[in-house]
This record gives structure tokens, C-alpha cells and sequence, in this order.
């Protein structure tokens, strides 16, 4: 979802540096790109374990600071459609026998009106694997694996499409073909040790490829 089919990654950056200083942690805009796909629990449990080990934080301080960088994600700004993205799911959803999966480490509850808000007959929750479904989420292959076995298609009809070091992983270790769009920061070294199928620079190029991928 965010840095696919929205253009969030730069204020959640953002917004992650801001409350992580708060609360006396070093984060950057790097760290972000570098972690996203991860839920945001991991993403404060790892700050804290590898910053503050001394530190013992309940699963209520977490949710209270998941609840500030919230808050300051939307002062923010909160994010946008990223551009072509409705036309690359509209052009796969016009596609006979394709199917149409999100897999993100996001627990918004508001997910879905977001989604319906700026790509309107697209998604259905019932084709949505979010945190609430695996809270272990990328790197771990898990909510890859759990959105291919409820498509009910083999694994050589399915297509991973992601923008992130940590998502690229799962899908590699759910041994599903995976085009990455690198539409934040970091460069092509950063998801090599994975080895993506198709590496491109942006959603122009993916509508612009589609015509290859849905063949």
C-alpha cells in the first residue's frame, strides 16, 4: 500500500523521525524505506532493541506511541494516490481471470474506505491481508503465502508487486515472482541480495510493462 499504491513513504519518514526524537531515538528517513512493510509494532520494538535494550515497553506503550506517530503521520499531510496507480489496477482488474490481492503490515482501520476513496471498484476486504491476519508480518513470507493460498492459484500465475527491501524478501522467500517499483530513496544494491525478477523506477514504467506481466 504505502509507496505502491499511495505516495505516503516521505511524510511517514518524516513523521516517524519526529516522534522517534521524542522519545530519544535516532531514526532516519533511510530507516524507514529500509523497514517498510513492516508492522508498526516491529518497527518500534526494534528501535527500542537496538537503541534502548535497558528498556522494557508493554504492548499499551507501544499503541500509545503507534497512536502519536499517527497523529503527526496526518498533520502532516498523510498521503496520496501515487500517480497511475488506478490506471496500472483498473488495466489488471480489466484483465479476464485476474484477481487483485493487498498485502500490507498497515492496521488502519480505516483501510478500506481509504482504498474505495481513491481507487473505487477495486478492492474487497475479503482480498485484503493486513495486520489484523498476520502479525508477523515481511520479512517474514507469511502474508504472501496466505494471500496466494486463498487466490487458489498456482504459484507461476502470480505476481508480487512491491517497493520495499523487507517486502521483496517475503515474496522471495514465498518463492513468488516479484516485480519491485523503487519509488522512494534507496537504490538498486539495497534489494539485490534478493534478486528481483523486475526492477523498475517508478508506476509510469509498471503501466507501460503490463502488457508483458499480464501475458
Amino acid at each position: 500500500m504505502d509507496g505502491v499504491l499511495f505516495n505516503s513513504l516521505p511524510n511517514h519518514a518524516r513523521a516517524w523521525e519526529i516522534v522517534m526524537a521524542r522519545h530519544g531515538l535516532h531514526f532516519t528517513q533511510r530507516d524507514c524505506y529500509m523497514q517498510e512493510g513492516c508492522t508498526s509494532r516491529d518497527v518500534i520494538l526494534n528501535a527500542y532493541k537496538q537503541q534502548k535494550p535497558e528498556l522494557n515497553i508493554s504492548l499499551e506503550d507501544v499503541e500509545a506511541f503507534y497512536k502519536e506517530k499517527g497523529e503527526k503521520f496526518v498533520e502532516l499531510g498523510g498521503a496520496k494516490p501515487m500517480p497511475y496507480a488506478y490506471e496500472v489496477l483498473k488495466a489488471i482488474k480489466a484483465t479476464p481471470g485476474t484477481q487483485i490481492w493487498l498485502v500490507t503490515g498497515s492496521a488502519q482501520l480505516t483501510l478500506l474506505d481509504q482504498l474505495n476513496s481513491a481507487f473505487p471498484g477495486i478492492f474487497v476486504r475479503e482480498r485484503m491481508i493486513t495486520a489484523f491476519e498476520c502479525p508477523h508480518g515481511k520479512p517474514r513470507p507469511e502474508p504472501y503465502l496466505k494471500a496466494w493460498e486463498k487466490s487458489g492459484l498456482p504459484k507461476e500465475d502470480c505476481c508480487v508487486i512491491e517497493n520495499a527491501p523487507l517486502g521483496l524478501q517475503a515474496a522471495r522467500a514465498a518463492d513468488l515472482f516479484t516485480v519491485i517499483l523503487n519509488t522512494g530513496v534507496l537504490v538498486y544494491e539495497d534489494f539485490a541480495p534478493w534478486k528481483p525478477d523486475v526492477f523498475l523506477p517508478d508506476m509510469k514504467a509498471l503501466l507501460d510493462y503490463l502488457p508483458q506481466l499480464l501475458h
